[in-house]
């Protein structure tokens, strides 16, 4: 199911322009919107209202998803709503 598609009136170079701006404006959008931010064991903490410890132990565990940068735990915040997304869907499933 090929479709055609005719434009007329346009140029070969003006055509290239315009897909190449669209292409851009979708990059840049989209750039914008996978910004993370690092989070620290201690903040991680303080924003769940649990121990460090805690959130140590769900490291370990495997809950969170963390990396670590010289001595220093980070922890992804896009990775940390996604485990506490999980966490809350397996909560109902028991």
């Amino acid at each position: 199911m090929e479709s055609i598609i005719q434009i007329h009136n346009v140029s070969k170079s003006e055509f290239i322009s315009i897909i190449e701006s669209v292409i851009e404006d979708k990059l840049t959008a989209l750039k914008k919107s996978e910004k993370t931010e690092n989070l620290t064991v201690q903040q991680t903490a303080k924003l769940l209202g649990v121990t460090e410890l805690t959130i140590h132990n769900y490291i370990k565990k495997g809950f969170i998803p963390a990396s670590k940068i010289g001595r220093r735990i980070v922890i992804k915040s896009t990775d940390l709503n996604d485990a506490l997304s999980e966490v809350k869907s397996l909560k109902y499933k028991r």
